[in-house]
């Protein structure tokens, strides 16, 4: 029996047969890109879109026999990925939003005008149903067009622009019609979807930044993104004003404009102990006075302004907003429902908050809505 069973281990069949199968296995993982593996240039062009991967199914490429090369797989070290008080030099990557129902050039105009590479910036649109939603869509799409086959410098490393599925709750975009208190509700829950559908879709595992720019934004300084990166705030919130024409001294003004950066009060906490669950505080109206601390009222006068001022806040809005991604990451959104009693960029500020992420003004640093 002993002699029985070492002639089967060394039985030259058994050995062939292992020999047949390793070089098998061997071929299968060294074979070349006809027999399935996976090019370079295959591997780059799936990791080409500045934001991620492509969402659709991969196209796989047919070598000359007609088989179907594998598709790729792509690698992301997020542990690499910054987010410093000096994103140039450390080259991060800025994803700039936009939730738009107007289209006002002076807003593309000044885009174009920021300083920080464009190579680095990515931008990502989202527009309504509807004719102001179509006639919107025709216009960005128009400057997209231009700006991307035009001079190398002014081109942005990707465009993404969505549609919704849903009509703008609005009639009109009409400034007067949009801060009726009683459409605030509805319209803030569908710039949340909004904001939220258009951060989903184009958060990549390569942004290092976030900055939410409103359409009526139409003048900042040139240096928007690293003067606020600057600070290095997981998200920081600029002042917005108002350029006008003063009837009373008959010169242009500026005024105060956005009033969602504030710091809470004990008189707004005490009315949203006494709301049902599913009401909502707003800012800035007089049937619902909250005696909140607004940013908006605290910027400084005189020659020697201190444009790094900081302050911390407990409420922030969105006409500019810079946020670190991993803010995004951490689930960090826009609630579109009564979140403790705030609502879109107020409630992502308590959102924020409660994951653990400071929110941060510039009672000093300007930046200007367009004035209808």
């Amino acid at each position: 029996m002993r002699s029985t069973r070492s002639f089967r281990r060394t039985n030259p069949i058994t050995i062939v047969l292992a020999c047949v199968l390793g070089f098998g296995f061997l071929y299968f993982l060294f074979s070349s890109d006809s027999d399935g593996s996976i090019s370079t240039h295959q591997w780059r062009t799936s990791a080409a879109n500045a934001l991620s991967p492509p969402s659709l199914p991969f196209r796989k490429a047919k070598s000359a026999d007609g088989l179907q090369s594998a598709p790729p797989v792509v690698h992301y070290h997020m542990n690499n990925l910054t987010t410093t008080s000096d994103p140039i030099g450390h080259r991060e990557t800025v994803l700039i939003l936009t939730p738009m129902a107007r289209f006002y050039q002076e807003y593309w105009d000044n885009l174009l005008k920021l300083g920080y590479p464009h190579e680095l910036i990515s931008l990502g649109f989202i527009l309504p149903k509807g004719r102001e939603g179509n006639a919107a869509t025709a216009a960005l799409q128009e400057q997209v067009a231009k700006t991307q086959s035009g001079p190398q410098k002014k081109r942005f490393a990707s465009v993404t622009i969505l549609r919704q599925d849903t009509e703008n709750p609005l009639h009109s975009q009409a400034e007067a019609e949009r801060h009726k208190l009683e459409n605030q509700r509805d319209r803030r829950a569908a710039m949340s979807k909004a904001r939220n559908s258009l951060l989903f879709t184009t958060l990549g595992p390569t942004t290092s930044w976030v900055l939410w720019l409103d359409s009526d934004i139409v003048e900042t300084p040139s240096t928007l993104i690293q003067d606020l990166a600057a600070h290095d705030k997981p998200i920081i919130v600029p002042n917005c004003f108002q350029r006008y024409y003063n009837e009373e001294n008959k010169k242009m003004d500026i005024r105060p404009y956005d009033y969602n950066t504030w710091i809470d009060s004990p008189t707004a906490q005490n009315l949203a102990k006494g709301m049902e669950k599913d009401e909502i505080l707003l800012e800035g109206y007089a049937e619902m006075a909250t005696y909140r601390s607004l940013m908006a009222y605290m910027k400084d006068s005189g020659n020697s302004i201190d444009i790094a001022k900081e302050i911390e806040v407990d409420g922030v809005g969105g006409t500019a907003l810079l946020v670190k991604a991993d803010v995004h990451r951490d689930g960090a959104m826009f609630p579109p429902f009564a979140f403790y009693h705030l609502i879109e960029t107020e409630g992502f500020a308590k959102m924020a908050s409660r994951l653990g992420w400071k929110s941060w003004g510039l009672p000093n640093y300007l930046v200007y809505h367009y004035n209808e």
